[in-house]
């Protein structure tokens, strides 16, 4: 599965929370990547995200490989974000493990143009199942995807979160997450305080500049 979007429009989030919903019994692994990781630290990184010993491995080769098409055969998801990062030979070192035929793991890619890395290794594009693209947030969804999000919220009301949305963070999930802990930071130093479109502008006033 490819999960692709602009930055900060909720992908990794989302993710998570869709994989919160797996029975508890699904394994989930997380490989964090470098910037272009070369070969060496791509592996170790996955031999890290299965739990398995990257230190003992990394060096050898046959040992690291065989111990990674070991690791797919159990039933799983292998999440790896920002897979941006990763060069063209090093994602088909990915389509070699998850071709095996005892591979049993969904891999699922993540990243803000992850469909334009992945079409730089169409080998590995072409085994993709899904392709699944997190757009910025339409105006009529914010209310409840904030609720949802954090419980914060659920105490204002639609036409506030409307108005800072469309002045301060124009559909961008990440802009919220931010939004939020300022909100929730004055609200701890001031319990007192209502949710309402004050309380947000004096969290808004804390972003950075936008382009």
């Amino acid at each position: 599965m490819c999960v692709y979007g602009d930055t900060g429009h909720g992908k990794t989030v989302a993710v998570h929370q869709a994989l919160r919903l797996l029975p508890r019994r699904t394994p989930v692994h997380r490989a964090l990547v470098s910037v272009k990781p070369a070969l060496p630290q791509l592996r170790a990184a996955l031999l890290t995200a299965f739990g398995l010993s990257a230190p003992s491995l990394t060096n050898r080769t046959d040992a690291a490989d065989r111990a990674l098409l070991q690791a797919f055969q159990a039933p799983g998801a292998l999440v790896i974000d920002d897979v941006q990062r990763i060069a063209a030979p090093e994602l088909d070192y990915l389509r070699l493990l998850v071709d095996a035929p005892t591979t049993q793991t969904s891999l699922i890619l993540c990243g803000a143009g992850a469909e334009r890395t992945l079409a730089r290794a169409p080998a590995l594009a072409s085994r993709m199942l899904t392709w699944q693209q997190v757009p910025r947030l339409d105006t009529g969804q914010v209310p409840a995807v904030l609720r949802l999000f954090h419980p914060l919220w659920d105490a204002a009301i639609d036409a506030d979160l409307l108005h800072a949305d469309a002045t301060w963070a124009k559909g961008n999930f990440r802009t919220w997450a931010e939004i939020t802990s300022h909100a929730y930071a004055a609200l701890a130093r001031h319990p007192e305080t209502a949710v309402d479109r004050a309380l947000l502008s004096r969290a808004c006033s804390r972003l950075g500049p936008t382009p």
